[in-house]
């Protein structure tokens, strides 16, 4: 670990103020930051301990929903019972994603910014554009059973490894922002995150002062909310593939299908046609495998994760199935 500088934040205006500079990053729990910091990945000049600022509080909003404040631990969301009897889904993707060690320090922001766990970006010896701009990816012709299948660019094939965001997106939740001179801005978590493109060391939309102040959940909708996380082994791991989904019937027809995947691109993996497919239709085998048609139908595989394509595919179905009721 290199050495830093330490500053504490006394307020969201000073915590922006020193994040401006770009060689300056916040810190809360500190759970994949710290691991980063380690490693050297992350080489800051100065680290911001933003634990002090007043974003720790879960209220309701006017219109039925919830503000989950950016520093709130990933435990108090996950127990918080406004959280598990009206979007459970989020409560079980939480519980899902880590142990209760660190689930009581992870934070909510933190969840957002947590950075992909490529071999390639996490090994200073290795190429990684992410880490290093113009060094190439070691990952798309290495070890790359972890990568995604979805959205990637000759620049970068890495995952977004989280869990909360892909349900996040599924509800479509919020993400508030504020930044300097008390701008605030308000950005869907469907687009929070970036496609790594030609630029995939940058992560989110967020720029250089900007901090998370809190995610809101829109009002409860009916419906069944599921999520399925498949990974190597049942304890505490990554995904391979995850699907969050909330799925509404009236009789024999779906009349809502939000779906979001994990494990699958640089991003929560978010496609309205999938929707619009499904909504107005009567849930079957041959509907859900249109829908894994449409999920895929632009899907490549590197060598090593190539089962994932396949896998995303019965996934999908099997949750498609639990949430409408159709027996496989």
């Amino acid at each position: 670990m290199k050495p830093f500088d330490l500053q504490r934040a006394d307020g969201l205006a000073h915590a922006g103020q020193l994040c401006a500079d770009k060689h300056t990053a916040p810190i809360a729990g500190g759970t994949n930051f710290v691991d980063l910091l380690k490693l050297e990945v992350e080489t800051p000049s100065t680290v911001v301990n933003i634990n002090p600022l007043p974003l720790g509080g879960i209220e309701e909003t006017a219109d039925g929903g919830l503000s989950i404040g950016a520093l709130v631990s990933n435990t108090a969301t996950a127990v918080d019972m406004r959280v598990r009897e009206n979007w459970p889904v989020l409560a079980r993707a939480i519980l899902a994603g880590a142990t209760q060690q660190l689930r009581n320090k992870a934070t909510t922001g933190g969840n957002l910014c947590q950075r992909t766990r490529c071999y390639y970006f996490t090994n200073i010896d290795q190429p990684c554009n992410k880490r290093e701009p113009g060094s190439g990816c070691g990952a798309i012709k290495g070890v790359a059973r972890l990568h995604a299948v979805l959205g990637t660019s000759d620049h970068c094939i890495a995952t977004y490894p989280g869990d909360m965001a892909v349900v996040l997106a599924a509800l479509d939740a919020q993400v508030e922002i504020a930044g300097p001179k008390d701008s605030t801005r308000t950005v869907p978590v469907r687009d929070f995150h970036r496609l790594p493109g030609d630029q995939p060391w940058k992560d989110n939309v967020l720029e250089d002062g900007e901090i998370i102040t809190a995610v809101t959940l829109p009002a409860p909708v009916a419906g069944r909310q599921v999520y399925r996380k498949v990974r190597e082994r049942s304890s505490y791991a990554f995904a391979l593939v995850s699907v969050a989904a909330v799925i509404d019937m009236d009789g024999d027809s779906i009349t809502r299908a939000d779906l979001a995947f994990g494990g699958l691109a640089h991003k929560p993996w978010h496609d309205p046609r999938i929707a619009d497919l499904l909504v107005g239709q009567s849930p079957s085998e041959a509907l859900f495998d249109k829908a894994a048609d449409l999920l895929l139908e632009e899907a490549q595989g590197y060598g090593e994760n190539d089962f994932k394509i396949p896998l995303a595919r019965r996934t999908l179905k099997a949750v498609l199935a639990e949430a409408t009721g159709v027996k496989p």
